[in-house]
């Protein structure tokens, strides 16, 4: 039975150093299921992957200093902690398991001890069968984004060295063969070029929320050829993505104006990020505004309404749904560069990262936390934090 949370206006809750914060009146109620005990890996799996009881605690706690996490990571065992599904389906076919097998290290990779992980909506389609023709075999570690302290590296590392803390999207192509060991787990296998340090000013819970949603956002201005002076509506302005291509468009591709969309509730924080126009899309269509765009990102799956929006001759992008000329999608990939050249808006400030404020949900519940990301009310990013 896959749970689902009641319908409830979000507290709108940003980072920057220090975080920044809305009026409590946002809040969500804390509604969490309480994980009781755990169930077994399915059977026939690899004796790597065979399952033991597991009791963690669900409890939810600030990001440990760096100190303390570099301690943690020094010693790598030969199994850990993971959550793991063997067969494809709802969020029951996750299953809780102590004797996963570390994975190896190939000499372009470091192992990472996680620290924190994000969940994406691509998890849940991954976890649904949607591109098994293309994925990995089964059973698998679901998980792309992740934040954490590096503890090996391979023979052909060149800049990353242990202790130190990074994050990233950990596959490169988002649906051909992502990895079979994700992030959802104690420790994680990367490669190089798909990391960077994490910003200096976030902790890993923050830093582990952006890496595929920033990319995206970033990917997806620069194919539409987003240029300073240049007019963007962002649908879904309050989402994973939407509330970093915001961002993104105003401080680091200089759009003169930026317009996006959401329900009522969540109009002050498009504000907060910088869109000079909030649409409450519960009150107006956006198609039938009399000004048009040079760009509109659909995060939402609206495109047919987005060319609508559009200036002759502009462009839109559409990340999810049926594409209706002249819209385009893409399938992100993963650079580490990107998030190299994004730090510098990240540290000072200008770029910050949207957590959803129903979480972080603690390792214990990751089972929740799919289930609450695929209600598609997530604020932000849903973030799973602490990982033991």
């Amino acid at each position: 039975m896959r749970a689902t949370l009641p319908s409830t206006t979000p507290q709108l809750r940003t980072f920057t150093s220090p975080p920044l914060s809305f009026d409590r009146s946002f809040a969500f109620p804390e509604n969490r299921r309480k994980l009781s005990g755990t169930s077994s890996l399915l059977r026939g799996a690899p004796p790597s992957l065979s399952y033991v009881p597991l009791r963690v605690t669900a409890n939810s706690q600030a990001a440990a200093p760096a100190s303390t996490e570099a301690a943690k990571a020094t010693a790598v065992p030969s199994e850990m902690k993971a959550w793991v599904y063997g067969e494809y389906g709802g969020v029951d076919v996750l299953k809780f398991d102590e004797k996963v097998a570390v994975p190896q290290v190939k000499e372009d990779q470091v192992l990472i001890k996680v620290v924190a992980a994000a969940l994406n909506p691509v998890d849940g389609k991954r976890r649904q069968g949607k591109f098994k023709a293309t994925d990995s075999p089964l059973p698998t570690v679901p998980g792309y984004d992740v934040a954490g302290v590096v503890v090996k590296v391979g023979s052909q590392v060149k800049e990353l060295k242990e202790g130190d803390e990074v994050y990233g999207n950990i596959n490169e192509k988002a649906l051909e063969g992502p990895k079979q060991f994700g992030s959802l787990a104690e420790y994680t296998a990367v490669e190089e070029k798909l990391l960077a340090l994490k910003p200096k000013n976030l902790d890993f819970a923050q830093a582990a929320g952006l890496p595929l949603a920033i990319e995206t956002a970033y990917e997806g201005l620069e194919r539409t050829g987003l240029s300073a002076g240049k007019s963007i509506l962002v649908l879904n302005g309050a989402g994973g993505v939407g509330s970093l291509a915001i961002q993104l468009a105003k401080q680091v591709f200089g759009a003169s104006k930026v317009a996006a969309t959401s329900s009522t509730g969540k109009l002050e924080l498009l504000k907060s990020l910088g869109a000079d126009l909030a649409i409450d899309y519960t009150k107006e269509n956006f198609e039938d505004l009399p000004e048009k765009f040079d760009v509109v990102y659909d995060a939402i799956g609206q495109c047919d309404r987005a060319v609508k929006a559009v200036k002759e001759g502009g462009s839109v992008v559409a990340l999810t749904g049926a594409v209706t000329p002249p819209g385009f999608r893409f399938v992100v990939t993963s650079n580490g560069e990107v998030l190299k050249k994004l730090n510098p808006y990240l540290e000072s400030g200008k770029v910050k990262p949207v957590v959803d404020p129903q979480g972080p949900f603690p390792f214990a519940q990751v089972a929740e936390a799919f289930s609450y990301i695929e209600t598609n009310r997530a604020v932000g990013k849903v973030v799973i934090h602490p990982i033991p």
